[in-house]
């Protein structure tokens, strides 16, 4: 066990078996000295005899041999260099936390996104830039204590826009917070058993894992493997705490295992004696994301993932270890076509005891040879086209220490989205519920937080934006059933079935890099597709998965959604088509800058003949696979209208 204190002067101690570290907190890496410990060949760091040490000095690790004078220095990203210069993420952003400006320099930009906090401001004001913060929360598997849900609620109102957003990987977002208010907000999300660390950043953001609250060995082991992988991967070096709860005495207890993993460096993975073992100065190339699941779950999007894991029980249900996809990720750029999303592929198998190492090499493989001169091909998804899965996995197996075993069979995957009354296993209920888009506000935000308070509840946050009330006892699920559905939130057989699987991103008017709508937009988006449907003579029941994103990055996983719609100009998206319901397929661009107000054009003739020509149970998103898109543009462009 590894216990971390945090002392009222911002001294960090770290026990565990095999190490003690004593860390000096520094204001600023101006007067400071800089000793770099350089990694040799068989993983062990060492400092170049004209280095000394002190106790000012900032001790950084670095993830490449230190080099000799003829060695060409690789070009680095600017990020790069600011990571470098940090001080371990704090300097220069705790120096412009106090100035009275309401923003903070580009190089506190950076560095505050491994906070869990993005700068913003509102892009239709005019008249001068209004600028406010995001926060991200960090919950592992979507979980959400009840006194941090009320935290959350009341920080929405108190500090940001009286909303909370449920996003894509089971967090919440709280927008609008202005800088003078950040040490509150983030102090007060500490201190209700929260956090933010690492949510947004060039490291492991949050893990997603079903969110569903089933007692079954499979669901519970995924939860658990995700929280330790959590644990394993969240930053060490202090930076966090240091900055929003002045260092005051905070202690935190880890399983063994994981702090084994952290610490074993039989393999060169680690940096020795350094404040971030696994991280070193310059932390990962870019974000970094993983999720877990049990077979036929596909809640998660598990192909989209940098490492997308899956439990494997034997005949009896009990987990005996992991099947490991790498290599997935959504964001591309425009008309930029050495950029693209990607589906995570079969690395291979692990026993259960050695999931933590596993995931270890991977991350450290990725952290020694993904790209750091252009974070337009940093993710390691670029890494693995370059190299080939083969090559990937011969390097990954050196800092493993194993060979990665053949991949164990699995059964289809399936979409779950949790919606409704179910049985937890142990005589309790949960209850999922569907919120559009993810937002939280209005009568909806305050009838949840009546229910959540007076019932003591536990919430989890699903990949799809949705909530999960947990623990309900039976005599509850009448009055709770009641009083959600006069608040707007209905069981799943009162929503219409576009919006249970649509997403959108939250675009304008805080996000710097949207290009057009999508959280506003998508709801008449869905009315006119329900419209076109009903125009062609398709079942109400019938659905096909439509997400919206207001640029290319992806966020709200549209490259594999039946209908992808990607925001290329104003009112005008990028459309992609073959997704499938499972997730399981990746969609193609199939026409660029289609303007909102020409939809019908492209859609209802594709709808139409979807009905009338598609197979057994083909989803759209297969009949377009099928079809292939010379075919579709042809039926757009002979299309007279619908007989119905």
């Amino acid at each position: 066990m590894t216990t971390s204190f945090r002392s009222p002067a911002g001294v960090a101690t770290v026990f565990s078996s095999d190490q003690k570290i004593r860390l000096g907190r520094l204001e600023s890496l101006r007067s400071s000295r800089t000793v770099f410990l350089g990694r040799n060949v068989s993983g062990v760091y060492s400092l170049p005899p004209s280095s000394s040490s002190s106790s000012s000095s900032s001790i950084q690790a670095v993830s490449t041999p230190a080099k000799t004078e003829t060695e060409k220095t690789t070009k680095r990203s600017k990020v790069e260099i600011i990571k470098e210069k940090s001080n371990f993420i704090r300097y220069p952003l705790n120096e412009e936390l106090l100035t009275e400006a309401p923003n903070v320099n580009e190089s506190a930009v950076q560095l505050i996104k491994f906070h869990g906090s993005y700068q913003q401001y509102n892009r239709e004001e005019r008249g001068g830039r209004s600028y406010s913060f995001m926060l991200r929360t960090k919950n592992p598997s979507g979980k959400v204590p009840n006194q941090l849900y009320l935290t959350m609620d009341d920080l929405a109102d108190e500090f940001g826009i009286g909303t909370l957003r449920l996003t894509t990987r089971q967090t919440f977002q709280l927008h609008g917070v202005v800088k003078q208010n950040l040490k509150t907000v983030m102090s007060s999300i500490i201190k209700n058993m929260g956090s933010t660390l690492g949510a947004c950043g060039d490291l492991n953001r949050n893990v997603l894992a079903p969110a569903a609250p089933y007692v079954k060995k499979d669901y519970l082991f995924a939860q658990e493997t995700a929280d330790n992988i959590a644990a394993l991967l969240s930053p060490q070096s202090g930076f966090y705490y240091d900055m929003w709860v002045d260092g005051e005495q905070f202690m935190t207890a880890e399983p063994p295992e994981v702090v084994k993993a952290r610490n074993d460096n039989s393999h060169g993975t680690n940096f020795v004696d350094s404040p971030e073992p696994i991280y070193g100065t310059q932390f990962l190339p870019r974000k970094f994301k993983i999720a877990v699941t049990v077979p036929t779950d596909n809640s998660v999007d598990l192909l989209t993932n940098d490492i997308g894991i899956v439990v494997v029980s034997d005949e009896n249900g009990e987990p005996q270890g992991f099947n490991i996809y790498v290599g997935g990720g959504m964001g591309r750029t425009h008309r930029m076509e050495s950029t693209f999303a990607r589906l995570a592929e079969p690395l291979g198998y692990v026993p259960k005891e050695d999931i933590l190492y596993a995931v270890k090499a991977i991350v450290v493989t990725q952290r020694e040879h993904g790209r750091r001169d252009d974070r337009k091909y940093s993710r390691m998804k670029y890494l693995i086209s370059s190299w080939g899965i083969e090559k990937f996995r011969d390097v990954a197996e050196q800092y493993y220490g194993k060979k990665f075993e053949p991949s164990r069979d699995l059964p289809e995957w399936e979409f779950k989205s949790y919606l409704g009354w179910h049985e937890q296993g142990d005589g309790a209920w949960f209850c999922g519920l569907h919120v559009d888009s993810g937002r939280v506000g209005g009568n909806m935000k305050k009838t949840l937080r009546e229910v959540i308070e007076k019932y003591k509840l536990d919430v989890r946050i699903t990949p799809n934006q949705n909530i999960v009330l947990c623990d309900i006892k039976t005599e509850w699920k009448r009055p709770i059933t009641t009083v959600l559905a006069q608040a707007g939130l209905l069981q799943p057989e009162f929503v219409d079935p576009l919006n249970q699987t649509a997403m959108a991103c939250p675009a304008f008017p805080l996000c710097p890099l949207a290009i057009t709508e999508a959280e506003r937009g998508i709801p008449s988006i869905l009315k006119r597709v329900r419209a076109m449907f009903e125009k062609v003579g398709l079942n109400y029941d019938e659905s096909v998965v439509v997400r919206v994103t207001g640029c290319p990055n992806g966020c709200a996983r549209p490259y594999m959604a039946e209908v992808g719609l990607v925001g290329d100009g104003p009112n005008s998206y990028q459309v992609w088509l073959g997704g499938t319901p499972n997730q399981t397929q990746i969609a193609r661009a199939f026409m660029d800058k289609v303007k909102i107000h020409d939809f019908e054009k492209v859609f209802e003739p594709l709808f139409y003949n979807w009905k009338i020509g598609r197979q057994s149970n083909e989803s759209f998103g297969e009949f377009s696979t099928r079809m292939g898109f010379e075919k579709l543009k042809e039926l757009i462009n002979t299309y007279e209208g619908s007989p119905n």
